[in-house]
């Protein structure tokens, strides 16, 4: 009988997060560019950074050790839903008639349906370490507002969560989701804020961006008390967090007996991409293996494959530091797509650095594409994929049916990032030649 799923057991949820800065600096020789002070222009130290972040996530931010402990209390909430599963898309294969053996790494299985809480447990846990009683953050499509709200729940935090105003609109129920956790949501560009209230002069039906919804949430924690801003992606202590994906995965490809010729990712800030993708990086830049990695973003805002590699402000009221990334500049609103977490102006510094010195490939769909091929993927593997995702469906088809006309057998392993099942509204624009 042929495998479809591979598991593991709750004793081998990952003990440690992976470190790809460790492996860059042993094997490469070379480290992005530090993130700088914009009134100085020197490197930023911790103390610019702590009145947004706690100690532990700062340290985590520029660490160079391999390995980071996972605390006993964050590893016991993984078990919620980690390990995920790994499954092999044989429906999918069949339907493509391909040699290749294409894998998914399934993280919609999280309570919030995608792969955020990996990164929000942790960073609930160290800011009610450090007395922290509120979290302020932004989200795009909402699984990040999402799995915040659970995670503050989990340790007894408030969140306040600003949420772009076409993915409020666009996708009522998130909203609903983080309210039952008991966030607080407001649609950004809002009122609450001077940016938000300057937006809305500015354009009173404006869409909104994840540029702006990050300038009122900083703006907010700088005036709340006992509060910290939350990231969802981009920086490096968050794409630290997503490597249990990855780290289950290579366990999991080992179980199957078999190991990726080619590694894909859906790309915004980087964060889930970065998941999948370090821990098997890091054997290529140890082995110097052939795999290759692919980045996968939208055509209406395709920072890597259109953007300048070039320092930049990481929102659009321009207070965070200066981030070494590949951008569309600190301004640039893109337009309201449905993969509302792929709607970001610029791309992790880490993922930026990796993508300028080769050692992975990006690709950009429209989408229409994208949305044909996670109805394509649906129907043959059940599960309807968010559109974030779907990116990296349509990478892998694409890869598979490159195999085909090769006539070599590819190994392809994708992260499905998360479920669509508060995306209907997309997909019945899709089905109804409306979108």
């Amino acid at each position: 009988m042929k495998r479809t799923q591979i598991t593991l057991s709750e004793s081998e949820i990952p003990e440690y997060y992976l470190n790809i800065s460790y492996y860059l600096n042993k094997y490469l020789g070379k480290l992005p560019d530090p993130p700088l002070n914009p009134a100085t222009k020197q490197p930023v130290g911790p103390q610019d950074l702590s009145a947004i972040f706690p100690m532990e996530l700062i340290k985590q931010e520029v660490s160079l050790e391999e390995k980071i402990a996972i605390p006993d209390e964050v590893r016991e909430l993984y078990k919620l839903y980690r390990p995920s599963p790994l499954i092999r898309a044989h429906r999918l294969e069949k339907m493509l008639n391909t040699p290749a053996h294409i894998y998914y790494k399934y993280e919609g299985v999280a309570p919030t349906g995608a792969h955020k809480l990996n990164t929000t447990l942790a960073q609930a846990y160290y800011n009610k370490k450090e007395g922290v009683k509120t979290l302020i953050a932004e989200t795009g499509a909402g699984q990040f507002g999402s799995a915040l709200s659970l995670a503050c729940n989990f340790f007894d935090l408030k969140c306040h969560i600003f949420m772009v105003r076409v993915s409020y609109d666009q996708k009522p129920h998130r909203k609903t989701v983080m309210q039952i956790y008991g966030a607080d949501v407001t649609a950004s560009p809002s009122l609450k804020t001077e940016f938000g209230r300057k937006m809305l002069q500015t354009n009173p039906n404006h869409t909104g961006s994840l540029g702006i919804a990050i300038s009122e949430a900083l703006e907010t924690v700088m005036k709340t008390k006992g509060s910290k801003y939350a990231l969802g992606s981009v920086l490096n202590h968050v794409l630290l967090h997503q490597t249990v994906i990855g780290i289950e995965a290579k366990k999991q490809m080992e179980k199957a007996g078999e190991y990726p010729d080619i590694i894909i990712g859906c790309v915004g800030g980087g964060s889930n991409f970065a998941g999948i993708s370090f821990p098997f990086l890091a054997d290529t830049l140890k082995e110097k293996n052939k795999t290759r990695f692919i980045g996968v973003e939208p055509t209406s805002c395709p920072s890597l494959t259109k953007g300048r590699y070039q320092y930049d402000f990481g929102d659009t009221a321009q207070m965070t530091p200066l981030l070494k990334m590949y951008t569309l500049g600190s301004d640039f609103v893109p337009s309201p797509i449905h993969a509302g977490g792929l709607r970001y102006h610029g791309m992790s510094p880490l993922i930026s650095f990796l993508y300028n010195e080769k050692l992975m490939e990006a690709i950009a769909y429209d989408q229409k594409q994208v949305f044909q091929a996670g109805i394509d993927f649906a129907r043959c593997e059940g599960i309807i994929p968010a559109p974030e995702s779907c990116h990296a469906i349509k990478a892998a088809i694409d890869e598979a049916i490159t195999a085909k006309k090769e006539g070599k057998k590819k190994v392809i392993l994708f992260n499905l990032s998360g479920h669509g099942l508060l995306d209907l509204n997309g997909y019945d624009k899709f089905l109804h030649h409306s979108l």
